[in-house]
């Protein structure tokens, strides 16, 4: 099994890493992001949406909203940042579109640790931690389907 971690040396090179893996995304993709506050989840985000739709669009992080939607050509984004939300809180999620986007978007979650027990079993995890030097750690797992497509990638 390959080990899909990298270093990542300054922002630029982080938002890159979102944007060479947009190149794999399809219509119910579940990406799931940890890390603290400040690490590059949005940074990462940012490069993503950027590829699947242009350099210009405005990508802020949901903290506020929750979710935000951007349209693209594989299907529509759905950006959600759950640090507002309470824990577990199912019905809170719901409301927010969380069936549309597993059905018919791309679901990339911000603190995917307060995500109610939910059936996302075929979710790509993505981690990223400072480093003392300051670059950042980002390390990629999933289950075996994820392995393959990340393996057949040029990532």
């Amino acid at each position: 099994m390959a080990d899909y971690s990298f270093t990542c040396p300054d922002a630029a090179s982080t938002a890159s890493r979102g944007a060479a893996l947009a190149a794999l995304l399809k219509k119910g993709d579940v990406l799931l992001f940890f890390g603290d506050l400040g690490v590059g989840k949005t940074t990462f985000i940012r490069g993503l949406i950027h590829a699947l739709t242009t350099p210009e669009t405005n990508v802020v992080s949901p903290t506020f909203t929750l979710v935000q939607t951007y349209p693209t050509l594989k299907a529509t984004v759905y950006h959600y940042d759950l640090y507002r939300l309470k824990d577990n809180d199912l019905p809170g999620l719901v409301e927010l579109g969380w069936d549309d986007g597993l059905l018919d978007g791309i679901t990339l979650v911000e603190w995917s640790e307060r995500l109610p027990p939910l059936t996302v079993s075929d979710a790509l995890e993505i981690s990223l931690e400072t480093c003392p030097d300051g670059s950042r750690l980002l390390h990629y797992g999933g289950n075996q389907t994820w392995l393959d497509r990340l393996e057949k990638s040029a990532l």
